[in-house]
């Protein structure tokens, strides 16, 4: 029996934690039925280098975009930048880009500037920005809200790890959810509770990897076939078989990354 069609919709496959085995990583993820992958910018200056990796496999696309801790190593990159890097055809999102006040690596002031200026890449290009958000909810959903009323943009909150209101925000405006790993833990009943009142249409899975490996993996570095497993744990969420919540997040997927070939035929 075939395994259903899943998305990775957010990975790291530059990181060197890949590098020594990165063809069998992207193996292993096609041997537990993850047709696609995206792996994620996380510094534009970084750019040539993930999309070598995305042009070695057919089924890996890439983003291009600056990490709200990295912000102020590039503070300065213009609109128009981003959005003509955007161009090259293996690159379906803008971003990982937002605000993340956990640690304190950039100015929250600095992390705005360059996460409106890849809003605005996001506008104009039509391409969805991936969104990265930690211990900045209110700060998000102002910009978040005031943007929109300037004009909409397509976008996920990634890897959500939020509040409540910040997911019925997101998806009021427009946008998706997506969980990792942590929506498999232990101690995550609140993400959970979450998670089954997003709308099945404004779902989608990722892993995040390397970071969050789910069980039975805990504590090991993830990769993109463990995708799998938080796909397991969203449908016992939603009350839904496997295939359904495969097949709904994957067209979730490529509705939003509308740049990216459907690969399932």
């Amino acid at each position: 029996m075939s395994l259903p069609f899943l998305v990775d919709s957010h990975c790291h496959l530059d990181f060197p934690e890949f590098e020594p085995e990165r063809d069998d990583i992207v193996a292993r993820a096609g041997a537990q039925g993850v047709g696609l992958m995206v792996t994620i910018s996380t510094y534009i200056s970084k750019l040539p280098s993930i999309l070598a990796i995305a042009e070695r496999y057919s089924n890996v696309f890439a983003s291009v975009g600056t990490h709200p801790l990295n912000a102020g190593s590039e503070p300065d990159v213009p609109t128009q930048h981003i959005v003509r890097l955007s161009q090259h055809p293996k690159i379906v999102a803008i971003g990982e880009a937002g605000l993340d006040y956990f640690y304190d690596r950039a100015p929250p002031e600095v992390q705005k500037r360059v996460f409106i200026r890849h809003i605005e890449a996001a506008r104009e290009t039509g391409l969805p920005l991936v969104i990265h958000a930690r211990d900045a909810d209110a700060d998000m959903e102002a910009i978040l809200s005031q943007q929109s009323a300037i004009g909409p943009f397509p976008f996920v909150l990634h890897c959500f790890s939020s509040t409540r209101r910040l997911a019925e925000v997101g998806v009021d405006l427009g946008g998706y959810v997506s969980f990792s790993g942590i929506l498999t833990f232990n101690k995550s009943d609140e993400i959970r509770a979450i998670a089954a009142d997003v709308p099945l249409d404004r779902l989608l899975v990722e892993t995040d990897a390397p970071y969050l490996a789910p069980p039975p993996h805990r504590g090991q570095r993830n990769e993109p076939a463990y995708v799998a497993h938080t796909a397991r744990k969203l449908a016992d969420v939603k009350g839904v078989s496997v295939d359904d919540v495969a097949k709904q997040t994957t067209d979730n997927f490529f509705r939003l990354f509308s740049r990216a070939p459907d690969l399932r035929s």
